[in-house]
C-alpha cells in the first residue's frame, strides 16, 4: 500500500514564501541596478523581512546572485537541450545548447560575470554554488550527448570535448575583453573555437 503524500506544513510554507520573496526582490534589484550597487538591506526591505532573516537563507550577496541566476541558467539549459534535439549537425546542435546560456548570462553583463566568478572561486559546499556547479555539469552532459552522435566519439572523448567546450563558453562570457561585444559576436567566437575541436 502506497503512503499518501504528507501535506506541507505551515512552517515549510512560510519558509518557501520567504525564499520566494527574497528571490523576487533580489532578481528585481539586481536586474535594475546590478549586483554591485545593491545592498542586502535593500533586498531585505523589498522582501519585507529583517536582515537577520535574510542571512538565514543566503549568507552573502554572492549567494543571492547564485540563487537568482541558477533559475535562469536552468531554464536556458532546458531550452538549449530541446533545440539541439532537432538539429542533425553536431556543431550547430552544440551551439543551440550554448546560445540560451550565453543569452541569459548577458542579460545584465556585470551580474553574469559576477555569477561566473562566484561559481569558480566560491565555496563549492555552499548550496546555491553547488546547484550552479551541477548546472555546469549538466551543460557538459548535454554537449557530450550531442558529440556522441558521431560513432567515432567514445563516451570518454565526448565528455572531454564537452569539458573543453564548456571552458571556452565560460571564458568567452567572463573575459573583460568581451564586455562590449554582443551575444552574437560572442557566440561566433565560441563557434569558431569549437569548430576546430570537433572531428571533421
Amino acid at each position: 500500500m502506497a503512503l499518501a503524500a504528507q501535506p506541507v506544513g505551515r512552517r515549510e510554507r512560510n519558509k518557501q514564501d520567504k525564499l520566494d520573496r527574497i528571490t523576487a526582490a533580489a532578481r528585481a534589484l539586481f536586474a535594475k541596478h546590478g549586483v554591485d550597487e545593491v545592498t542586502t538591506q535593500q533586498i531585505a526591505d523589498r522582501a519585507d523581512i529583517g536582515a537577520g532573516t535574510l542571512f538565514l537563507y543566503a549568507k552573502s550577496k554572492g549567494e543571492l546572485l547564485l540563487l537568482v541566476q541558477n533559475s535562469s541558467y536552468a531554464d536556458a539549459l532546458v531550452k538549449g537541450r530541446a533545440a539541439a534535439q532537432s538539429i542533425p549537425d553536431a556543431l550547430d546542435a552544440v551551439m543551440a545548447i550554448i546560445r540560451p546560456v550565453v543569452e541569459c548570462n548577458r542579460v545584465q553583463i556585470d551580474n553574469g560575470r559576477t555569477y561566473l566568478r562566484e561559481i569558480v572561486f566560491g565555496d563549492p559546499e555552499e548550496p546555491y554554488r553547488r546547484d550552479a556547479l551541477a548546472l555546469t555539469v549538466q551543460t557538459e552532459e548535454a554537449i557530450a550527448t550531442v558529440l556522441q552522435r558521431d560513432q567515432h566519439a567514445s563516451p570518454r572523448d565526448a565528455a572531454m570535448l564537452a569539458h573543453i567546450v564548456s571552458a571556452i563558453m565560460f571564458l568567452s562570457m567572463a573575459a573583460t575583453i568581451n564586455i562590449a561585444r554582443s551575444v552574437d559576436e560572442i557566440l561566433e567566437d565560441i563557434k569558431s573555437q569549437v569548430r576546430v575541436l570537433l572531428p571533421h
